[in-house]
């Protein structure tokens, strides 16, 4: 890893080196804090979790032939370099902060309240038609999965497409200065995470927290149609790219046209030229999406070719609109995460397919003090929809039910207390050739379900 030395690791870290004076000039050929990946001339980084203590695998690890390790403990004297911290997470942060500075390459940041995965996965399929691309994997987006993230970078990667989740302020600040992003992107302001930021204000103060660290040179792309970031109009001296279908000023689409589960067609515009593409994840927020990813294609010198084919050539990614089909059903897999702007979104797409259908849907989580009213308005939506059988799964859902049977008294509407008493239940539920959507926040462990249905 380039310029990562025991002795730079060190001074970035601001730790105390200790061990053999010769080993402190090798560098470290990658960083590990899951001591059962540790490879050979690996530094370990042992972190102190709720179940165990990193600091317990350290003779493990060095016998497995890891070059060093950090530790928060006096080890006293070994046979083998270690590098003595404070916090080994603090330290894993400075650590990448430095290793980045060291590539020099673009870092497109991505944030919002919804959709940041699914936008990382679209600008990450648009610049991989020219660009070498890093994307941060599955859900690495916070204060240690961000460093692990830019710890699997090398050379020869030629950009950077760094996802960035946070719930508290304060959190978007550091992990700005991890990655100093060339490029912000910020999908939306919804109403993830109400529990700590109270308020749509205070979501928009905690995420805008991604311009504190960004180049002079950067760029900014915002969600135009929402009425928040709407209101960013320039930071250092950066005027924002707008993307959107009511605001039509930056990037924009119209002749929208859902092709069912198939996806969603558009046409793009950007400036005076325009071009028609097939997105091939259904849903009308595949459509922004795909607009940011222009937005960014753009201004890495892509062509309307290229971002065209990028769009088209995106690939699903489990838990996020991954559409299954076995030989009894066509199974509509968004069970990650989920809001209550997620919900209705997801709700939406399985309204549009043909055939009976079916949501199954589980409590959302980290909702603040309003989260009964908003499983309710959930339920209210889901009964408006064209959608034959609802079944709602936890203790929140069990006010969704409540709602939906209330609004569609006449529809098939259930709620069961666990995952394990509906999955006793859906033989006799479901029928062969259903479109069944599965939703519920990450907690709540659909994957199950998931593995139920397949069976």
């Amino acid at each position: 890893m380039k310029n990562l030395t025991l002795e730079h690791i060190a001074q970035a870290c601001q730790g105390q080196y200790r061990g053999p004076e010769e080993e402190k000039y090798k560098e470290a050929a990658g960083i590990f804090t899951d001591s059962r990946k540790v490879q050979e001339g690996g530094l370990f980084v042992p972190i102190k979790g709720a179940r165990a203590d990193g600091h317990d695998f350290i003779e493990e690890v060095m016998k497995k032939g890891a070059l060093a390790t950090l530790s928060e403990k006096d080890l006293g004297e070994q046979d083998y370099p270690y590098i003595l911290v404070e916090s080994s997470l603090q330290a894993v942060k400075d650590i990448a902060e430095y290793y980045l500075k060291q590539l020099k390459i673009p870092v497109v940041g991505i944030t919002g309240s919804v959709g940041k995965t699914s936008t990382k996965e679209m600008i990450s399929s648009v610049l991989s038609q020219k660009y070498k691309v890093l994307k941060t994997q599955g859900n690495f987006n916070n204060e240690l999965g961000l460093p692990l993230t830019v710890f699997n970078l090398r050379e020869e990667h030629e950009i950077a497409v760094l996802e960035m989740g946070i719930s508290d302020f304060g959190e978007m600040h550091r992990l700005a200065k991890i990655a100093r992003p060339d490029t912000c992107v910020i999908t939306n302001i919804g109403l993830c995470h109400l529990e700590f930021l109270k308020s749509r204000d205070g979501i928009l103060k905690a995420k805008t927290e991604i311009f504190d660290f960004l180049r002079e040179d950067g760029h900014i792309v915002l969600n135009g149609d929402d009425d928040k970031l709407v209101t960013v109009k320039e930071v250092k001296g950066i005027r924002p790219v707008f993307f959107g279908l009511e605001n039509h000023q930056g990037v924009w689409a119209d002749e929208i046209e859902p092709q069912g589960l198939k996806g969603i067609s558009c046409r793009i515009h950007m400036g005076k030229e325009s071009f028609s593409v097939l997105i091939p994840v259904p849903g009308k927020h595949m459509v922004y999406n795909a607009l940011a990813a222009a937005a960014v294609g753009q201004i890495y010198g892509l062509s309307e070719e290229e971002i065209r084919k990028g769009i088209e050539s995106l690939q699903p990614v489990s838990g996020r609109f991954h559409i299954i089909d076995t030989q009894r059903y066509t199974i509509i897999d968004d069970c990650y995460n989920a809001n209550p702007v997620s919900m209705k979104a997801s709700l939406d797409i399985l309204a549009d397919a043909s055939g009976r259908k079916v949501a199954i849907l589980g409590d959302m989580g980290e909702l603040g003090e309003d989260q009964v009213d908003m499983h309710r308005e959930v339920g209210v939506y889901a009964a408006s929809r064209s959608i034959d059988v609802i079944l709602c799964v936890g203790q929140l859902s069990a006010y969704m039910a409540e709602a939906a049977r209330f609004t569609a008294p006449a529809k098939e509407i259930l709620h069961f207390s666990t995952k394990e008493e509906l999955m006793k239940e859906l033989p006799q539920l479901l029928k062969k050739g259903d479109n069944i959507l599965v939703k519920a926040s990450h907690f709540m462990e659909f994957g199950k379900i998931l593995e139920a249905l397949q069976e």
